[in-house]
């Protein structure tokens, strides 16, 4: 620093005055440090600053599977939302099991990250708040909102309830739903919102119907195998997830059904992949990497102390080529 503050013919607190944007300096000192870094090479020693602000300048960010395409795209917002700032991500993956979380936050904590956001999981609320002690964590899939720690979490009922919806009024009445896991909160929830949905159109609710996958491709093609050989008629599949659907997709594909002519098909998230499908996918729209930014935003406000105000989009029902009206 002192050699580009000789070299610029400013002093040394100039050069770390503009590095820091924490002056206004004349645009002709200004121009003349950022040249004479580029002359010299210079970069700030990040280990040194660390030690002089007391920050890592890491976030830690914690996925539930990172070969997911869910996940993807949600980490695809925080690379682009972590641009210019100045912090680097360090990722690990919590596998779904809140053991194995909370061994990753600890993991993280030991590493001195500035805070850590929190990909959906199977914590507790209050295990979130403890670990919130003792750095930030913005977390997705569920409602938090305190100095440290702050939650944001999608209407997965309302997301459901509006892909049936348009099923319905195709005049679709056997609708079947590939459901997710049990203990995953998010396919409960859209569970209950494919139920709401047959209740509000006073159509009842048959359990044979829906049958349980993985929130995987193999999951959804098992699942609709499953569905298919259980004999009860069906004209519309709401699958869990995408990534589901196109399981399911696959093998009516394989059995020579048609989607839509015979069948009509809807997914949850709306992953890029989506819209390239054969035909393309009617989804729900999760604003995933919008979440992803949004989560970075947050966090930053966190770390300097500041409340975390930002929002994310709401659900919408994206209709695309894989529905089509009950003959």
């Amino acid at each position: 620093m002192t050699d580009v503050a000789r070299r610029a013919g400013v002093s040394p607190a100039t050069v770390s005055r503009i590095l820091n944007g924490t002056a206004k300096v004349a645009d002709d000192k200004r121009q003349a440090v950022l040249a004479a870094i580029s002359e010299l090479n210079f970069a700030p020693n990040q280990m040194a600053q660390s030690l002089k602000h007391g920050r890592t300048m890491t976030i830690g960010i914690v996925v539930q599977d990172i070969a997911s395409p869910f996940f993807d795209e949600i980490l695809h917002g925080v690379d682009d939302g972590l641009k210019g700032t100045g912090y680097a991500s360090v990722i690990v993956s919590g596998h779904w099991n809140a053991d194995e979380e909370a061994e990753r936050i600890r993991l993280l904590l030991a590493r001195k990250v500035d805070g850590i956001i929190l990909l959906t999981g199977r914590m507790t609320d209050d295990t979130v708040l403890r670990f919130a002690e003792q750095r930030p964590i913005v977390s997705l899939g569920r409602v938090l909102q305190t100095e440290r720690a702050v939650g944001y979490k999608l209407d997965n009922e309302h997301g459901a309830w509006l892909a049936v919806r348009h099923l319905i009024e195709l005049g679709h009445r056997r609708i079947a739903h590939l459901s997710g896991p049990v203990e995953n909160r998010d396919s409960v929830e859209r569970l209950a919102g494919y139920q709401r949905a047959l209740k509000e159109a006073d159509i009842a609710f048959d359990p044979a119907l829906v049958v349980e996958g993985t929130l995987h491709e193999s999951g959804g093609l098992l699942a609709m195998n499953r569905l298919y050989d259980s004999g009860q008629p069906f004209t519309a599949v709401f699958a869990v997830n995408d990534q589901t659907a196109y399981g399911a997709r696959l093998f009516l594909y394989r059995k020579g059904i048609r989607v839509p002519d015979d069948v009509s098909l809807v997914g949850f998230d709306d992953l890029p992949g989506s819209s390239y499908t054969t035909p393309p996918l009617t989804t729900v729209r999760q604003p995933l990497y919008v979440i992803g930014q949004t989560a970075v935003q947050s966090m930053l406000r966190l770390i300097n102390g500041e409340p975390a105000d930002g929002a994310i989009p709401p659900v919408e029902l994206v209709v695309r080529e894989t529905t089509r009206r009950s003959a």
